[in-house]
């Protein structure tokens, strides 16, 4: 038995807290009557359904995937593009992408159908870092990088302190390759930041997500988190 708002925040209809307020709204059915007190606990056979749309339990699943370039972090696109879960066919939970990469970045993609797990990585104020691999144009150096550890601001967006490394330069093709570990989620963030430093990115993959790695993925393939690994991005996230 679950409590009532954790089933609709794993169906991905809500956040936990929303979903207590759907059920004080009187928009919550179980069984076909209507709920309003919280507390109130489901079996995986009674039927629930909010504002008349029935949702489906499913068990958790979370999985780590190595995005391509070329792939949209979406469950469907009208253009008819390749999508991220087009890779997951096997695979009969509903899914979907835990924050976003862009379409040109590679790299490490959680995907999950937990609604409540998803909103606890991607809310800033919970500072699950993410490590970044860049390939810049111009030569970095500690003095031209130093603005990360400070925080920055590009066009009207203000982004917290990071941490970096400069893992190589070639001074033969004014180029640079930097990892760089933030914690917050802003829209094409990791570019941003660098264009503000007169670094436009080249090419960029996320390497890391909290403790976890790529491993031995390759393109286009996902592996299952262990229940180890699920409960330890919830620690990080508290």
């Amino acid at each position: 038995m679950e409590r009532l708002q954790k089933v609709i925040a794993h169906a991905g209809v809500a956040s936990r807290r929303k979903a207590e307020q759907l059920i004080l709204d009187g928009k919550v059915k179980v069984n076909g009557q209507t709920v309003t007190t919280l507390g109130v606990k489901v079996s995986a056979t009674d039927e629930v359904s909010v504002d008349d749309v029935p949702i489906y339990q499913e068990e958790p699943v979370y999985y780590m995937f190595y995005k391509p370039r070329g792939v949209i972090t979406a469950v469907e696109d009208d253009k008819g593009r390749a999508v991220v879960t087009d890779y997951f066919t096997d695979v009969a939970q509903r899914i979907y992408p835990v924050g976003r990469l862009d379409y040109d970045t590679s790299g490490l993609l959680l995907l999950t159908n937990d609604g409540q797990f998803a909103q606890r990585l991607t809310h800033p104020k919970h500072e699950v870092e993410k490590t970044y691999v860049a390939k810049v144009k111009g030569l970095a150096d500690s003095k031209k990088l130093y603005p990360l550890t400070k925080g920055l601001r590009y066009e009207k967006v203000t982004y917290a302190p990071a941490r970096y490394e400069i893992l190589s330069t070639n001074q033969s093709n004014g180029t640079s390759i930097v990892k760089l570990m933030i914690h917050e989620g802003k829209n094409h963030q990791v570019k941003n930041m660098f264009k503000a430093l007169d670094l436009p990115v080249m090419k960029l993959k996320r390497e890391g997500y909290g403790d976890l790695t790529l491993g031995n993925l390759r393109p286009g393939q996902y592996r299952p988190l262990t229940n180890k690994e699920v409960k330890h991005l919830l620690h990080l996230s508290k």
